[in-house]
């Protein structure tokens, strides 16, 4: 049997593309493997958000007592993250297996990286004994590989400008991707405020912010309403930044809409708000200088960053580590930001869709150039006083790279 690694590299050699959008390969593969996934499913899609969302889930979830599976995407260092039983990140052992038993149903069928790696954690969630799946979409929805699954509540957190070459040009045709996971007849929560009217008029019993549900913050703490009552005097949620009040009443409403099959009390829904975690949204590493880790790489999500680097209190310098795909919306996102940043480091990415510091640099005047994200994040290092800031963002790649830089040098001046 080849090792986890070996499979890695197996399965980035088996399709022609990164991306290739379609459910006919990953449905013909599913029906050979024959799997039974016979709980709940959430399924859940968004420009962003979506990742906090399922960890809110996964945390309420087990506080209550459910076993619980989650298959997210894209990882930061190791895959391992991306498939979860119990909160426990699935072993090298168990990720090759399914694999293997991937292979064993392929049949010739050319599969994407992420297509495999759907299936073989949908293998391992249909091997343990699971109270309920949580599945985060990859790309858009209606033809991501999650969506394979008919999912008992879809999840849409919010709508942006992002993927322009997969999803269309504008939130309508954007929406009407996302709004794909949606199942006639069953509970489809809708976090997006100003919903695309192609979100409106998918399929499914939807649920909508500020009219099925809703939150207000009141400053030390905040409230929920929804389909189940008011829940009032809860803390913030352990994720930093105030747009995670809006994902976890997205949560709430979700298991509101599942209470009959997942019933959780008062006591459990606030001690998975204290215990979520998710690492690299508004993630503060401890220390000095302030060091802060974002994957925010679309334009809305660099806007949530600013405003939350906005709050985070004065600092003389703000250095950014920015490395992008050359996909994204680079102005955009540099656009938003600008104002919060006094010096600006850009990096290399690896990779076909990557794009190099000088195409970043272009964006900014004054820019430092650097070959990857842990140069630059080394740089500003030696560049930051004690009270600066350095944000590192653009891309799951970027922010990946400089945690393991991170944790492989923990005796470093910081």
């Amino acid at each position: 049997m080849k090792t986890l690694d070996g499979w890695l590299e197996f399965i980035e050699r088996q399709h022609p593309k990164t991306i290739a959008l379609g459910l006919d390969r990953v449905r013909a593969v599913l029906d050979r493997m024959r799997l039974d996934i016979a709980c709940p499913v959430i399924t859940v899609a968004g420009t962003n958000g979506k990742g906090s969302t399922c960890a809110l889930l996964e945390a309420m979830l087990r506080a209550g007592g459910y076993r619980t599976g989650l298959y997210t995407s894209p990882h930061l260092v190791r895959y391992n993250e991306r498939v979860r039983i119990a909160g426990v990140e699935a072993s090298d052992e168990a990720l090759a297996a399914s694999f293997e038993a991937v292979e064993a149903a392929r049949h010739g069928t050319e599969l994407t990286y992420f297509e495999y790696g759907t299936l073989g954690a949908l293998w391992i969630f249909a091997r343990e004994r699971l109270d309920v799946v949580l599945l985060e979409v990859g790309l858009g929805g209606r033809l991501d590989a999650v969506n394979a699954i008919d999912a008992d509540c879809a999840v849409l957190t919010s709508v942006g400008i992002d993927h322009v070459d997969y999803l269309g040009p504008d939130r309508e045709s954007i929406g009407r991707e996302k709004a794909g996971i949606f199942r006639a007849g069953r509970p489809a929560v809708i976090a997006e405020p100003h919903a695309p009217r192609s979100v409106l008029e998918a399929p499914g019993e939807k649920l909508l912010l500020g009219e099925h549900f809703g939150y207000a913050d009141e400053n030390t703490q905040w409230s929920y309403w929804g389909p189940a009552g008011k829940r009032g005097g809860l803390a913030h949620p352990a994720l930093r930044g105030t747009m995670q009040l809006r994902n976890a009443s997205a949560a709430m409403c979700a298991l509101d809409s599942l209470r009959d099959r997942l019933p959780l009390g008062m006591q459990e829904i606030r001690r998975g708000l204290a215990e979520v975690e998710l690492p690299a949204r508004f993630q503060v590493v401890p220390g000095r200088p302030q060091v802060i880790l974002d994957v925010a790489h679309n334009p809305q999500a660099a806007e949530v960053l600013a405003e939350n680097l906005a709050r985070s209190g004065f600092a003389p310098e703000t250095i950014a580590v920015c490395g992008m795909l050359r996909d994204k919306d680079i102005d955009g996102v540099i656009r938003a930001l600008a104002p919060r940043v006094t010096q600006w480091h850009m990096a290399s990415l690896s990779g076909p869709r990557a794009a190099s510091a000088e195409e970043l640099a272009r964006h900014v005047a004054g820019a430092a150039c650097f070959a990857s994200p842990s140069l630059a994040f080394e740089a500003a290092l030696g560049r930051a006083a004690e009270n600066d800031k350095i944000v590192v963002f653009g891309s799951f790649l970027t922010v990946g790279e400089v945690l393991g830089w991170l944790k492989n040098n923990k005796t470093s001046k910081r």
